[in-house]
């Protein structure tokens, strides 16, 4: 970003693609919300013509909305380009209104449309509404409640001790 603002949304979702003899450049064309300003963000640089998939090329001039989302949500394309998402309200946990008393333990499984980076901790809390440290006692979970993960997981509610 020129600015030097983290904070960019994607516009249209332009991409720009520029051919130098053999070799592509191709950049995603990003508008800052701080300052209004368009930006390029490299998405592809001096790379060989015969390195890319014909379809994925085809995207990249038709701007296709899906190859758009997928290169923003690539962390390395984020890493290099100096930029992040920001994931607020992107998320929720939908849970049934009540649960049946005596159904313990519950065994729910969480799975994403979209690959958005949350803390499992921090989604169970705020879905069922309970504390963080709660969560840590009465959830069995099979990853780690403290990593962010971008993947589906399964996790085990246990009765109120």
């Amino acid at each position: 970003m020129d600015c030097r603002s983290d904070s960019a949304t994607t516009g249209e979702g332009r991409f720009r693609v520029n051919a130098n003899g053999k070799l592509l450049e191709v950049w995603l064309l990003v508008r800052c919300v701080s300052c209004d300003r368009t930006s390029k963000l490299a998405v592809h640089e001096r790379a060989p013509v015969r390195s890319f998939d014909p379809a994925e090329l085809h995207g990249y001039h038709v701007n296709d909305p899906d190859l758009v989302a997928s290169r923003l949500l690539d962390r390395l394309l984020a890493r290099r380009n100096h930029f992040s998402l920001d994931w607020t309200g992107a998320w929720r946990l939908d849970t049934p209104s009540a649960c049946p008393d005596g159904a313990w333990p519950v065994q729910v499984k969480v799975t994403f449309e979209d690959p958005i980076p949350v803390r499992p901790e921090q989604l169970i809390a705020h879905g069922l509404g309970l504390s963080r440290n709660e969560v840590l006692r009465r959830i069995k979970c099979d990853i780690s409640l403290r990593r962010p993960t971008s993947t589906g997981f399964t996790f085990t509610v246990m009765a109120r001790e």
